[in-house]
């Protein structure tokens, strides 16, 4: 495996659902990768599946591990974590992660800005939106230095003005279709754009993305 999508000056476009899932070393789980390191244990970002009854051995993450709960159920020694809850494991953290019925996981590892120390768990089922610009809502999950995390709630025919990103944006799209003038971004679609890029960002359907911004550099 080589280094992927690891140039942050150039904009990406994943439509994970139509990429296949390739084994990964722990047998009953298996993943899409968006962009990785060659060796196994540096940065990664993927899409996780477990089968039912998988579980991997205790493991730290030196620099962060980073989950959001797409499908299912994924657990670990500290609780139970259905889907829409939203994991951070800060750098030096360690955990025995499985899932009982199986689930699909959206995992950024060894990624964290080295004095983030925070743990975070969000259940995005019980926490309340926050109104947004327009007719945005949204949910902040995690706020760093120059890094924000957060869901944002687009709702139907919404149109969003024209706008740089400073130290980027990451997107993943957890339902609807994500619309800009380059193109349409369905469920699953996982969209990088570099810092001080622009696009002018719109819905037709209601549609909610999960977002992070700032932390793609000024290079």
């Amino acid at each position: 495996m080589h280094h992927v999508n690891l140039d942050f000056r150039k904009k990406v476009v994943i439509r994970s659902a139509e990429e296949a899932w390739l084994a990964s070393p722990l047998a009953g789980v298996s993943r899409k990768i968006l962009s990785r390191e060659e060796a196994e244990s540096g940065h990664a970002t993927s899409i996780v599946r477990y089968d039912a009854g998988a579980h991997f051995s205790p493991h730290r993450h030196p620099l962060g591990e980073e989950i959001f709960v797409l499908e299912g159920v994924f657990s670990d020694e500290n609780g139970d974590y259905p889907a829409g809850t939203y994991i951070r494991n800060p750098p030096g953290s360690q955990h025995q992660p499985f899932s009982k019925q199986g689930c699909t996981l959206f995992v950024k590892l060894n990624q964290f800005l080295p004095d983030d120390q925070e743990t975070v768990r969000v259940n995005t089922n019980k926490t309340a939106w926050r109104p947004g610009q327009g007719g945005l809502q949204v949910m902040p999950l995690h706020q760093y230095d120059v890094e924000h995390t957060a869901l944002v709630k687009w709702p139907a025919n919404e149109r969003f003005s024209p706008h740089r990103h400073f130290g980027g944006e990451e997107i993943l799209v957890l339902s609807g279709t994500f619309c800009d003038e380059h193109g349409e971004y369905p469920t699953g679609t996982w969209l990088r754009s570099p810092h001080m890029s622009e696009h002018h960002p719109f819905v037709v359907e209601e549609t909610v993305i999960l977002v992070k911004v700032g932390h793609l550099g000024t290079q």
